[in-house]
C-alpha cells in the first residue's frame, strides 16, 4: 500500500470532521465509524452503531459529540438527523446471554464486525472507538477517544446509545422493579439495591461480579462493595 502523503496529515485542531477529510483526500472514501453502547452495564444488551456520514456540509451535524456527553433530548435529535443524513447506518444489539457465554471483549469486537458488514456502503476505511477490528477487508484504526475525535464515531455512538436507552426502557416496563428506565442497566447504587432486594432477572450478566455475588446469596454489604466495578466473575 502507498503511504499517505504527508500533507494529508491531520492537525491536532482540525477539530470533529478533520480525520475524515484527511482520509477522503488520501483517497480514502467513504469512511465508517464503529462504537458501542453497553459495555459496563451490568444488565440488559450490548449495542454495536455503525456510520458513514456524507462528505461536505450535508455531512456536518451542529453539536454532534460523544453520545454521552449529550442530554436524552438532544441526543434524540441528533439521532434523527444522523438517519436522515447518513449515507449508510447500522445498529447491532447482543443480547446478554451472548455476552455471559462468549465473553464481553469477544462480543464487542466480533459485533463490530458485523456491524460494519451490515452498512449498505462497504467502506474504504473504518475508524473504531479504542477498541482495534481485526479481520476486517479494508484498512481501520482504533482512535483514543473515537467520538470525540471523530465525526463518523461520535454519530456511531449516538445511534448506539439511543438504541439502547430505548431498549432498556421496553425493558423497565417487564422489569419495573429494577429502574432500568433511569441508570439503563448500569451499576448504580439504585440498581443495585434493587438487585439485593429481588435478585438478578433474565436480563442481568450472570458472568458479572456485582450479579454473581446477589446469585449467590452474597451479603447486601458485599454487593454494594461492588457498586460501580464493571468487572466479570
Amino acid at each position: 500500500m502507498m503511504r499517505r502523503p504527508l500533507r494529508f496529515t491531520p492537525r491536532r485542531d482540525a477539530g470533529l470532521y478533520g480525520l475524515e477529510r484527511a482520509l477522503e483526500h488520501a483517497g480514502f472514501s467513504p469512511v465508517a465509524g464503529v462504537d458501542e453502547a453497553g459495555r459496563g452495564a451490568c444488565a440488559g444488551p450490548l449495542v454495536i452503531g455503525a456510520a458513514i456520514l456524507p462528505s461536505g456540509r450535508r455531512g456536518v451535524i451542529d453539536g454532534l459529540t460523544d453520545s454521552k456527553l449529550l442530554t436524552p433530548r438532544r441526543r434524540e435529535l441528533i439521532y434523527a438527523e444522523i438517519v436522515d443524513r447518513a449515507v449508510a447506518w447500522s445498529a447491532l444489539v447482543v443480547p446478554r446471554h451472548d455476552i455471559d457465554r462468549i465473553g464481553l471483549h469477544r462480543c464487542n469486537i466480533t459485533g463490530m464486525r458485523r456491524a460494519l458488514v451490515a452498512l449498505d456502503t462497504r467502506p474504504a476505511y473504518v475508524l473504531s472507538d479504542g477498541f482495534r477490528v481485526p479481520g476486517l477487508d479494508v484498512p481501520g484504526l482504533a482512535v483514543p477517544k473515537g467520538d470525540r475525535t471523530a465525526a463518523c464515531v461520535a454519530a456511531a455512538s449516538v445511534i448506539a446509545k439511543v438504541t439502547r436507552d430505548r431498549l432498556m426502557v421496553l425493558l423497565h416496563e417487564r422489569f419495573p422493579q429494577y429502574g432500568f428506565a433511569e441508570h439503563k442497566g448500569y451499576i448504580t447504587r439504585e440498581h443495585t439495591a434493587a438487585l439485593v432486594a429481588h435478585g438478578p432477572c433474565p436480563e442481568h450478566r450472570m458472568s458479572f461480579v456485582n450479579v454473581a455475588r446477589v446469585r449467590n446469596n452474597g451479603s447486601a454489604a458485599d454487593v454494594f462493595d461492588l457498586a460501580g466495578e464493571g468487572v466479570r466473575a
